[in-house]
């Protein structure tokens, strides 16, 4: 087949071109090869063209952003000296340009992924390059799988070239089947790197505005600064006003147009750029790089139910490829707005680590493989978040319980829209109408359509056309509303009439479209002044700024969020809502329970209607089941322990005896510590549960008598030795019964040294010394002693003349032994 350029030499002279006939050679040859090329070397635009003259069918080149696929189609079309649309096409969602003589088309990977789960043989398609793979997106990871799947099956004939700026080769090049590497250098320039860490307080688009200034007062050419939202872009364009260049902001939430403004060699300018301008992009003439080094990727909260876009450091990769844009074409410099030595983590974070599931899991669910277990990874999508999707599957009915497609899940996989989404513009079409439903969606899926926190309302400014950005939410509009023509009624009540949506109400009709694609967050207002609602999902989020809608009971969450730390999450979007419509679009949700629960120190017995974790009705419940007031009372007394049972003076020593027995004796003796209590009260055949089994509330478990439990713990005949083997008492020479102590590790006797004369050895308990603690009259310590034999004759005489001095009242005898005991507190002389 002819190349599409008669003569590669005559292409740009970039670095990439001396290694075309390699790359096409050695992608040929082997069927997969990884091409190492950095940013600015050519790779996008002209290895594609090169391999259309080496393979038949179309060349397609999955590109990572929208801007990127676009730009790239018209650098090639440029070259080829037609417009785009001819040889050189592009699709991307909502917009494509291509015809039957385009042998080269780029694409976003998702759209490519769409196309390859309907289509997994791709016909007509030559060859395929994944462009960028180091930014590992959910999507180009995932496509990768499936494309090494279709090699192995229906196209084992299909050549897939991964290209990328910085990625590790050997592991890439292991997964395509150790397919060969082939490297690029680039041809750049030296950048000089300096840090403009913010001042205290100091937002990052005032740092960022100040790197600009600065930039600008040092060179004569365009000033690229990265940002890592469109919120941040925003305010650093207000913030440079008056800088004396035009200021021009790129992201991929820009018309088609304002991008090109921005790409378009116009000399002299500040280009305000997300992580759209990292790689794949070329915007000619610049010569610094303001870096915020912050980036904006997608996490998800499974337990609290929350998930979108966060703010986080970029990595030293990342870092490094946007300082590469300004030595292109020249020596440039970078200007890094975080601190000099701050470490960076070396590459980004794969996407399929951190992200939602959910649409990952209806791929695999269309392409045959629910678990994903038979596909070769990059990374494999971790279990937990995994599994997470597949249960929102089912909850959408779009996968049966063992995990595979229903013809619901079918019908909601070639909408390429979120499945959450998808099934909101599916059921919300029955119920709000086709094109109110698509026009609700359009929002929820572009978050810069948003500035405010009610939908409703902002759905008004974009049918007003008061929005920036009503033109594309217009094309959005139009394209949803006509993937649902025609359409075939996927559940058993859907309908084919188009209800009126004015009959509904603009505002409940934005609630119940919200509603449906996130039921677990319609939520509830608590009561109290602040505006804090708690979601079915069990989040509570509190809203503000709003003062409409946080006086409303209801909402339907849209977009929650939570910063770390925070006490609750923050509603960033949602309309008003009322529990009529939370019924009804969340009725999976809805559950009538009776339950009986520890709460607040006591058993709760009710009767409890609820949507998810919101309460809607409770009564008492007067006959709850003994099972469940059983579970109940064992959840009190774990989280209050068993002092909720009585306890008096001789239960809590008989413990202390009994703890005795069984740290010196060990089996049969049974251990009497709180987590053995606790066990013996969770085991339904045990001794305790015979004696819990009248108890309803706290004031019966307060009836329950510990010493009886402890002896019932303990058993027959092993309770009747207790006295024997552990005496609570033991009788002393003036014949008193004083209590042995066992609250230490040994028993104790305290007594007075008075008390004990007459005794030539001290007390044994279980064959072992008592440890005597010998007491002064007025019951102060005195000496301690476990030989009280040797005590006589050493230490005595010691404490004897002690407390002579300090007791002379008292008669100290110098033979003890021989000496009369006495409990008198007064003289005891002999007479």
């Amino acid at each position: 087949m002819p190349a599409l350029v008669a003569d590669l030499g005559a292409l740009p002279d970039l670095p990439v071109r001396a290694a075309l006939d390699e790359i096409t050679r050695t992608l040929t040859a082997h069927g997969s090869a990884v091409l190492v090329a950095p940013p600015g070397t050519g790779k996008t635009t002209l290895v594609p063209l090169a391999l259309a003259g080496a393979v038949e069918g179309r060349v397609l080149v999955a590109e990572p952003r929208r801007v990127a696929a676009r730009a790239a189609a018209q650098r090639m079309a440029s070259l080829l000296g037609e417009p785009v649309g001819e040889r050189v096409g592009y699709a991307v969602r909502g917009d494509s340009r291509s015809s039957a003589r385009t042998r080269v088309e780029i694409v976003t990977a998702g759209l490519l992924l769409r196309r390859l789960v309907a289509e997994p043989d791709l016909p007509g398609v030559g060859a395929v390059v994944l462009d960028e793979c180091h930014e590992r997106h959910l999507d180009a990871d995932l496509l990768l799988s499936l494309l090494l799947d279709a090699r192995e099956g229906l196209r084992p004939d299909l050549p897939v070239l991964a290209a990328s700026a910085t990625v590790a080769a050997g592991r890439l090049a292991a997964l395509l089947g150790d397919a060969p590497v082939v490297e690029v250098a680039a041809r750049t320039y030296p950048v000089a790197v300096r840090y403009l860490p913010p001042h205290r307080g100091e937002r990052i688009e005032a740092c960022v505005a100040r790197g600009v200034r600065e930039a600008l007062g040092g060179t004569d050419g365009s000033v690229v600064a990265f940002l890592p939202g469109v919120g941040e872009i925003r305010r650093t364009e207000s913030a440079l006003r008056g800088a004396g260049v035009p200021v021009l902001p790129l992201h991929g939430r820009l018309s088609p147009a304002e991008q090109d403004a921005a790409l378009r060699d116009s000399g002299r300018r500040v280009v305000l750029a997300t992580a759209v301008a990292e790689s794949s992009l070329t915007v000619p003439g610049v010569r610094a790089v303001v870096d915020a080094g912050l980036a904006r990727v997608p996490r998800v909260d499974h337990r609290r139910g929350m998930s979108g876009l966060v703010t986080v450091p970029v990595s030293r990769a990342v870092a490094d490829q946007r300082a590469g844009r300004a030595g292109r074409e020249a020596p440039g410099t970078v200007l890094r707005c975080w601190p000099e030595g701050q470490l960076l983590t070396p590459f980004p974070e794969p996407e399929i680590r951190t992200a939602d599931l959910t649409r990952l899991a209806l791929d695999l669910a269309v392409w045959g493989t629910p678990d994903g277990r038979a596909l070769r990874w990059w990374d494999a999508p971790p279990e937990g978040p995994l599994a997470a999707g597949r249960e929102v599957l089912r909850a959408l009915g779009a996968v049966s319980p063992d995990g595979s497609l229903t013809p619901r899940g079918s019908r909601l996989a070639t909408l390429g829209l979120h499945p959450r989404l998808a099934r909101a513009l599916l059921d919300g079409a029955d119920a709000v109408g086709a094109r109110a439903a698509a026009e609700i969606v359009a929002v929820l899926d572009d978050d810069t359509l948003t500035s405010g926190v009610d939908l409703a309302a902002e759905l008004g400014r974009l049918r007003a056309g008061h929005h920036p950005a009503v033109g594309r939410w217009r094309s959005e509009v139009t394209r949803l509303t006509a993937l649902l023509r025609p359409r075939k009624p996927d559940r058993p009540d859907a309908g084919s009439a188009e209800p009126h949506p004015a009959a509904l109400g603009a505002a409940r009709a934005v609630a119940l479209v919200v509603g449906l694609a996130h039921p677990e967050r319609l939520a509830r207002r608590r009561t109290g002044s602040a505006p804090v609602f708690l979601m079915a999902g069990g989040t509570a989020v509190e809203l503000s700024g709003d003062p409409a809608l946080g006086g409303r009971e209801w909402l339907a969450v849209a977009v929650a969020d939570r910063t770390p730390g925070a006490v609750h999450g923050r509603v960033r979007a949602a309309a008003a809502a009322d529990r009529a419509l939370a019924e009804e679009v969340a009725a999976a949700l809805l559950a009538e329970t009776d339950e009986v629960a520890w709460v607040d120190g006591d058993v709760q017995a009710r009767r409890v209607r609820r949507l998810g974790a919101i309460v809607l009705e409770q009564r008492p419940l007067r006959d709850p089941d003994p099972a469940l007031v059983r579970e109940a009372l064992l959840t009190g007394l774990r989280a209050e322990g068993t002092g909720l049972l009585r306890w008096s003076r001789a239960d809590r020593v008989l413990r202390q005896r009994l703890a005795h027995l069984h740290r010196t004796l060990g089996a049969p003796w049974t251990g009497v510590a709180e987590e053995d209590l606790l066990a013996a009260a969770e085991d339904p055949a045990g001794p305790l549960a015979a004696r819990l089994a009248s108890a309803r509330r706290r004031a019966d478990l307060a009836a329950v008598d510990a010493g009886d439990v402890l002896r019932a713990l303990v058993g027959w005949p092993l309770a009747g030795r207790i006295d024997e083997l552990a005496p609570e008492r033991l009788e002393v020479p003036t014949g008193s019964k004083v209590a042995v102590d066992y609250s230490g590790d040994r028993p104790v006797l305290p007594v007075r040294v008075q008390e004990t004369f007459g005794w030539r050895a001290g007390p044994r308990i279980g064959g072992e010394p008592v440890l005597l603690h010998l007491l002064s009259p007025a019951g102060r310590p005195a000496a301690v002693t476990d030989d009280l034999e040797s005590f006589w004759d050493t230490g005595y005489p010691q404490v004897r003349a002690e407390l002579r001095g300090r007791y002379p009242r008292h008669h100290w005898p110098e033979d003890p032994r021989t000496a009369t005991p006495t409990r008198r507190t007064g003289r005891n002389r002999p007479a």
